[in-house]
């Protein structure tokens, strides 16, 4: 639980410069001094706001087709997504260190330890001193999105202790599956972070259950996007000729532990809600109902999280393998 009373967010809605890393890194960085100026301690940007959500696209994809177009799509994206650690990830965190900030953001990461070609959606933390706290990965892709993003495992259901108290949360319809949602309720979340690409109405219902349900403050965040934002050279961006203009209209919004709107929902605009939070309304609130304390029943109902790494490939090393010959025959190891 936070030792202090108050804590000050902000969550941005806003669209990155589209398919282009470096000017997303600059309009990030204008944007959380920005909400630093106004007194944020901690802020929030959108699900895959590094360097896009791809909405509308279908990057060439038909059952038992992949079209050229679609390819060189998939190129220009995995070419501006984001190693972790790497370059990008200093840039932001030296965002953070400039503004003095917690700094949240939501990216597409691109693997680098295994196969090099997967992308994942990715929610990274970086400290006030520009230090990457963590990172979350989408457990599950939703529809289409499993066409470009790959799905991440339970060694990255992060919730992070700060000042401010703890902070993790989940992407996106993540937050439909009840038990992602009890293994972040279960380390003490204060601070629940949901990040989206769900304009609709009923997500306001979600972030309002979710905030009675775990009796925690939820940050909303989704970003503004219109077609004119979006390159006109783009391959295959004529398949947006028969969207909206407006292609996602927002909805950020920010939700006290009882389910009571304190900022937002805004829509059709970009901007930055802002809300001085009172921590102590989490205990009160847990006096009558508290997810995974008086109110559990593990007599009735358990739940088990695997946070084990999956890596896709493990070696058993044996003596001799291929002229290979190790410290221990009994090594086992991991790439």
């Amino acid at each position: 639980m936070s030792e202090v009373c108050t804590v000050h967010v902000a969550v941005v809605q806003a669209a990155p410069a589209l398919f282009d890393r470096a000017a997303t890194l600059t309009k990030l960085r204008a944007l959380a001094l920005e909400a630093a100026a106004q007194g944020a301690q901690l802020v929030l940007f959108p699900e895959a706001f590094v360097p896009a959500y791809p909405r509308g696209f279908s990057f060439g994809v038909v059952v038992g087709q992949r079209r050229p177009e679609g390819r060189l799509l998939w190129e220009r994206y995995w070419s501006n997504a984001v190693d972790v650690p790497g370059p990008v990830t200093d840039t932001i965190g030296a965002a953070a260190r400039e503004a003095g900030v917690y700094l949240v953001v939501g990216v597409v990461e691109r693997d680098t330890q295994f196969s090099g070609g997967t992308l994942y959606c990715t929610l990274l933390y970086f400290g006030p001193d520009g230090r990457l706290l963590g990172k979350h990965r989408k457990l599950k892709p939703t529809a289409a999105e499993r066409l470009i993003w790959g799905e991440g495992d339970g060694s990255t259901l992060t919730v992070v202790e700060t000042p401010l108290g703890r902070i993790g949360g989940l992407i996106c319809w993540e937050n439909y599956m009840p038990l992602a949602r009890m293994a972040i309720y279960a380390q003490g979340v204060a601070l629940y972070l949901a990040p989206t690409a769900d304009a609709r109405d009923t997500w306001q219902a979600t972030l309002r259950h979710i905030a009675c349900e775990g009796r925690c403050f939820v940050l909303g965040c989704n970003q503004f996007v219109t077609k004119a934002m979006v390159p006109a050279d783009l391959p295959g961006v004529e398949e947006l000729a028969d969207q909206p203009e407006v292609l996602c209209r927002g909805g950020s919004a920010i939700v006290s532990p009882l389910g009571e709107v304190l900022a937002g929902p805004l829509y059709d605009a970009e901007g930055i809600l802002y809300a001085t939070l009172d921590m102590g309304e989490i205990a009160r609130s847990r006096f009558d109902f508290d997810v995974v304390g008086h109110y559990a029943r593990s007599d009735v109902f358990q739940l088990r999280v695997n946070t084990r790494p999956q890596p896709p490939i493990e070696w058993d090393w044996v003596r001799g393998h291929m002229g290979i010959m190790n410290r221990r025959d009994d090594l086992r190891g991991s790439i």
